[in-house]
C-alpha cells in the first residue's frame, strides 16, 4: 500500500467521500451540536480503518486521475449522501409522529430550541427524537451504518456510476415505509385525541353555555402524558424494530 503514496491518498480520499457524505446527512452525526471538526475526524478515522478492506476495489479505480477522478469523487459523494438520507428520513418520520402526537393530546406549547436540529420544535418532539437517537447509538446503529457502507461497494462498486433512478426509488420507498411506521407509532395518541374531542364536543352540545373545551384541555393533556408514560417503552421498541428493516432492507 505504501509503495505508492499518491495512489494511497487518492484511494483514501475516494473512500472518505462516500463515508463522509453519509456522515454528513446521518442523524446524530449531522447535528449542529456536534462540532464540524469532530465530524471530519470521525469520517477520516473510519475511512482510514476501512481502507485496507476496500483497497482491492478502490486502488485500481483511482489510477486514471484527472477529470475521471473528479467525476468519481462527485459520484461517491452522491452515493454517500443517499445512504445518510435513508436513516435521516426515518428519524424525520419519528419527529413528524411526535408533532402529530403533541397536537392530538393538546400539548401545543410554544416550540423551543431543538436538541438535535437548529429549527424550533415542540418539547415532546424533542424528547422523542433525542431518546430515539440515544437508543440507536446504544444499539450500535453506527456499526450497522458502517457495515452497510462496506456492503455498498458490492452492488454499487466504485467507478460504476450513479443511478439517480435507483436512488430516487430507494428514498421514495424509505419515505413510504417511514410514514407507515410513524402512523403506527402515533396511532394510539391520534385515536385517544379523536375520541376525547368527540366526547367533549357531545358534552358541549348538551351544555353550550359552559366553555367545556377550555376546561377539558388540562384533562386531555394529562391523559396523553399518562398514555405516553406507560407506552413509551413499547413506543421506542417498535421504532427500533422498524428502523433496522427499513435501513437494511432498502439497500
Amino acid at each position: 500500500m505504501m509503495s505508492d503514496p499518491e495512489g494511497t491518498v487518492l484511494a483514501l480520499f475516494a473512500a472518505f467521500c462516500r463515508i463522509g457524505g453519509c456522515f454528513m446527512a446521518l442523524p446524530g452525526f449531522s447535528s449542529f451540536r456536534v462540532p464540524m471538526q469532530i465530524r471530519l475526524f470521525v469520517a477520516v478515522a473510519v475511512s482510514m480503518a476501512l481502507l485496507p478492506l476496500l483497497w482491492d476495489m478502490l486502488y485500481p479505480s483511482v489510477q486514471a486521475g484527472g477529470r475521471v477522478y473528479i467525476e468519481l469523487i462527485g459520484i461517491e459523494l452522491l452515493i454517500g449522501v443517499t445512504f445518510g438520507l435513508i436513516a435521516r428520513y426515518i428519524v424525520l418520520a419519528l419527529q413528524f409522529a411526535g408533532t402529530g402526537m403533541s397536537m392530538a393530546i393538546g400539548f401545543n406549547a410554544a416550540p423551543g430550541g431543538g436538541l438535535l436540529e437548529a429549527e424550533q420544535e415542540g418539547h415532546l418532539t424533542s424528547l422523542i427524537s433525542f431518546t430515539a437517537i440515544l437508543l440507536l447509538f446504544l444499539t450500535d446503529f453506527h456499526h450497522m451504518v458502517i457495515e452497510a457502507l462496506v456492503r455498498s461497494y458490492d452492488f454499487m462498486p466504485i467507478g460504476s456510476g450513479f443511478d439517480p433512478r435507483m436512488a430516487l426509488m430507494t428514498l421514495t420507498d424509505t419515505l413510504a415505509g417511514a410514514f407507515m411506521l410513524a402512523i403506527r407509532l402515533a396511532s394510539p395518541f391520534l385515536v385517544y385525541g379523536m375520541v376525547f374531542n368527540i366526547t367533549i364536543g357531545m358534552v358541549n352540545k348538551l351544555a353550550p353555555q359552559i366553555p367545556i373545551y377550555f376546561i377539558s384541555i388540562p384533562f386531555i393533556l394529562m391523559g396523553g402524558l399518562i398514555l405516553f408514560f406507560f407506552g413509551s417503552q413499547e413506543f421506542f421498541k417498535q421504532f427500533l424494530d422498524g428502523f433496522v428493516p427499513l435501513f437494511m432492507g432498502l439497500q
